[in-house]
């Protein structure tokens, strides 16, 4: 039962509720957290990171002392799913960096999950083991062949109880058919076949082939100078297997239907919102690329985020956004600067509730942000160890521009833009959040949880 999405604003009290992470100190690039992904029950979480590892948390079951209160989230199973690789025909090594992780719905005792660097797509089996066979005939306890004339009879093997072990399995691995860098994968709502996405074409894929993908997607041009944009995010839709969207680098968004040609290079739908002339600068073209795509779960909006908004289209109206949030725009006058780091290239992310009532995305200085659709509220939050008592309540955080600053507020000067929240996810029916500030996995949820 999802509750207290109504209205966040007014009912929601975010609280802290755990953090997983070492301190700042020492922490390598390997460490910092690139993906997050809750299950499609909430039960897992998974994070990847920059040195190929993926960690899965599991919630643990309701105590009988305390039975509403649902447990933490504990770690179930850490595994390395991609390591670095050279590629020697453009001498260029391909970094082991998880790009995205994806959950299949659960079918059995198993679980599944696709992983994805900038070449490679991973599907994993994570299974649990509570037994081992034990009375072999042709080997000994410890494992070695026993002499064949020496057995004089058959034993039958017995399974024997043992420590509960988690073991992840690379189940398919998909590999050879990206010549740029992969950027999102989707799983199709058939469970049959999933696509994945890189700068200039799509590919579809089945599940058990692993030799052959279909390309259904190729925007690159005869001759490469006359290139304009890139595909930047893909995402199926959540019910109608024949239909998905993949935003640009314009901040245009496509939506497609397979069913009209095998390669979707003409699209069924084109969102654009029209610039406004006066707001155009030398920055304009980059912060209007659209970093993340995503479905609402109903399937009727799409949700776009690019450097400083977050947008929601309708399915049935191309020409502009129903809805636009302002996420940072005091760094509008900041633009200079962020470009002089490479800020201005961060891309940051989106997700939806359970309830398509409200919308999350990171900014910087370890602040993310809500948005309320219902009552245009709005929130601030930060994600950091000050405050992480359990249980304690988030303060809403105010930035301030100029002028007189309030004790409660604090400077745009004094953002911390190394401490930025790329990454986070948002519990399928729950007021639980997972977001990633660099090499730590923070967990909130609502004080009703």
């Amino acid at each position: 039962m999802i509750t207290g999405f109504g209205n966040l604003m007014q009912d929601v009290l975010w609280c802290f509720s755990q953090v997983k992470g070492t301190l700042d100190i020492g922490v390598t690039e390997a460490d910092i957290i690139s993906t997050v992904e809750f299950n499609h029950t909430g039960e897992l979480l998974a994070t990847g990171d920059k040195g190929g590892r993926v960690v899965i948390f599991q919630r643990e079951q309701e105590s009988k002392n305390q039975p509403h209160r649902r447990g933490e989230y504990n770690v179930y199973s850490t595994f390395q799913s991609h390591e670095p690789e050279f590629d020697y025909l453009k001498s260029l090594e391909i970094e082991e960096k998880i790009n995205k992780i994806r959950w299949l719905p659960q079918q059995n005792a198993a679980y599944f999950l696709l992983s994805t660097n900038d070449k490679t797509v991973k599907l994993w089996k994570v299974s649990e083991r509570d037994k081992r066979p034990e009375g072999y005939n042709l080997k000994d306890e410890d494992g070695r062949l026993r002499d064949p004339s020496m057995i004089t009879m058959l034993r039958v093997p017995v399974l024997r109880p043992m420590d509960l072990m988690v073991e992840a399995t690379p189940r398919r691995v998909f590999a050879n058919a990206h010549t740029y860098h992969i950027n999102s994968i989707s799983v199709n709502s058939d469970y049959e076949t999933y696509m994945s996405a890189d700068d200039l074409r799509i590919n579809l894929w089945n599940f058990e082939i692993t030799n052959q993908s279909f390309n259904i997607v190729d925007i690159k041009p005869a001759n490469m100078e006359e290139l304009t944009e890139v595909i930047t995010a893909a995402e199926f839709h959540p019910h109608h297997c024949n239909t998905f969207v993949y935003s640009s680098s314009k901040g245009t968004i496509r939506l497609c239907d397979m069913r009209t040609s095998a390669l979707c290079d003409r699209h069924a739908k084109f969102f654009e919102e029209p610039e406004d002339p006066s707001n155009r600068s030398f920055f304009s073209e980059i912060i209007s690329s659209i970093s993340d795509v995503k479905f609402s779960h109903s399937g009727r909006y799409i949700m776009t985020r690019d450097y400083l908004t977050v947008k929601v289209w309708d399915l049935n109206m191309e020409n502009r956004p129903i809805e636009t949030y302002q996420v940072h725009d005091y760094l509008r006058s900041k633009l200079c600067s962020l470009y002089e780091n490479d800020c201005i290239f961060d891309k940051f992310e989106c997700v939806w509730n359970g309830s398509d009532s409200v919308i999350m995305t990171g900014s910087y200085n370890n602040f993310f942000r809500m948005f309320d659709r219902n009552t245009k509220r709005d929130v601030t939050l930060e994600a950091s160890r000050e405050n992480s008592k359990p249980r304690a309540i988030l303060k809403p955080r105010k930035v301030c521009v100029g002028g007189k600053r309030r004790k409660d507020e604090i400077s745009v000067d004094s953002l911390d833009f190394s401490k930025k929240i790329l990454h986070t996810a948002w519990h399928p029916s729950e007021n639980i959040i997972a977001v990633a500030a660099t090499n730590n996995l923070y967990i909130f949820q609502d004080k009703v949880n």
